[in-house]
């Protein structure tokens, strides 16, 4: 881990085939194997550069120290694993040749367990309100679900992230670009300490090292790596996030992406992914868990617009309905006509509409009832269905008239032309 560089390909494939003792034995000979070395150099697309990779891996491990390395992370409370450790995650031997060669570790939670049901999310450093809010509500109903949250523990969304997951009591993991006893950013100690206590803060760097610009794009493999999924909540066009985002579509992880307003600049690397269909729209966490979890078990309940009463009437009646006017007034007959139903279905509509307060009687008709909002709700007993029509009557005969003590019908013209 002191001799190669975090993310080294060669070095994770010598690791892989030969073991970690005899690799440290053949860089200490300057002499790397020669079944590895033959099939490397005969790579028809730039091959590696072997014997400037060795040189530069011997003149590492001849400054490491690896005891002091051991000591100064039991020291500082952490602890190293490997593959093949009990804590060791699975899935990341996902990542092939990139695998890390090793991961400190300083916090309570067990990483293994905490990623089994993990969703990374991610985003600009420089986020905007927006961006915060939207992150902390991400972390704050993951975690309340019981999903732990993946993030870079970087300043903006991932910050707002883990600090939301903090508030449940799922544990949160903090992917590091530096030792674990570096704290960067160094505002962030007192969120790094409550990770520690409630989740895991940890790092494929050894202890003391710390942060580069290339160690940044390097640990956003394990943050994609790590999770079942990866919303990216704010990105740029040039952004680490949008390099997460292609580290998790490369491993076939499911990618959302959060929409913002069109006018910010800090969501254009989540429209471009949503435009090209890389990623999947989320504007909440039950749609981050129904994209992630299991089929049938983590279902987002689907969104629906709000009821009003109006929604309770059939279709007749709100023919019926409409055709009333807001002023002046209209009779029977004119809204009928209107509305487009018959004469029988009008007048038992209007009587249900005024006993549910929709409409009122006018000097000349019927009109709508002045609301202040919308629609009062309509009693449960208020029966709107139109009467079914009775084959007894004649139909060149007068229709009856509804039966109204509290509403006697007034004499008026509109009266005066249903009769005629």
């Amino acid at each position: 881990m002191r001799a190669a560089d975090v993310g080294d390909t060669i070095m994770g494939t010598l690791v892989t085939r030969y073991g970690a003792p005899r690799v440290v034995e053949a860089i200490r000979a300057r002499e790397l194997p020669p079944d590895f070395t033959t099939p490397e150099t005969q790579q028809d697309q730039r091959p590696p550069n072997l014997t400037g990779r060795l040189n530069a891996w011997y003149a590492r491990l001849s400054a490491a120290n690896p005891a002091a390395d051991l000591d100064a992370g039991e020291k500082s409370g952490a602890r190293l694993i490997i593959p093949g450790s009990p804590e060791w995650p699975s899935q990341l031997d996902q990542l092939g040749p990139s695998r890390p060669l090793g991961l400190w570790l300083h916090g309570t939670a067990n990483l293994r367990f905490a990623c089994l049901k993990s969703v990374a999310v991610v985003g600009a450093r420089a986020a905007t309100a927006y961006g915060v809010h939207a992150a902390a509500e991400l972390g704050v109903g993951l975690s309340e679900a019981g999903w732990s949250v993946v993030s870079g523990g970087a300043f903006g969304v991932d910050a707002a992230a883990h600090r939301g997951a903090l508030v449940a009591d799922s544990p949160t993991v903090a992917v590091l670009a530096c030792g674990v006893d570096v704290c960067y950013p160094s505002e962030h100690d007192t969120l790094f300490a409550a990770i520690r206590e409630q989740g895991v803060v940890i790092s494929e760097c050894p202890p003391g090292v710390h942060p580069t610009r290339a160690r940044f794009l390097i640990r956003n493999r394990l943050i994609a790596a790590l999770s079942r999924g990866t919303v990216v909540v704010e990105a740029a066009l040039r952004s680490g996030a949008l390099n997460t985002a292609t580290h998790a579509l490369t491993l076939n992880r499911h990618l959302g992406a959060v929409p913002g307003p069109v006018t910010s600049g800090m969501s254009a690397g989540c429209h471009k992914l949503l435009r090209e269909r890389k990623a999947v729209c989320i504007t909440s966490p039950e749609e981050m868990i129904d994209l992630v979890g299991v089929i049938g078990d983590d279902l987002a309940t689907q969104s629906r617009a709000p009821a009003v009463p109006r929604d309770r009437l059939n279709e007749p009646t709100k023919r019926v309905l409409d055709a009333i006017p807001a002023r002046g007034g209209a009779g029977p007959a004119s809204i009928a006509v209107a509305a487009g139903v018959s004469l029988d279905t009008t007048l038992s509509a209007l009587g249900g509409l005024a006993a549910a307060g929709y409409i009122e009687r006018a000097a000349n008709g019927w009109r709508l009832r002045k609301q202040t909002a919308s629609y009062p709700k309509a009693p449960d007993t208020a029966v709107l269905e139109p009467p079914p029509v009775r084959e007894d009557l004649d139909p060149t005969e007068d229709p009856p008239l509804p039966d109204d003590d509290d509403h006697p019908a007034p004499a008026g013209p509109a009266w005066r032309t249903v009769r005629a």
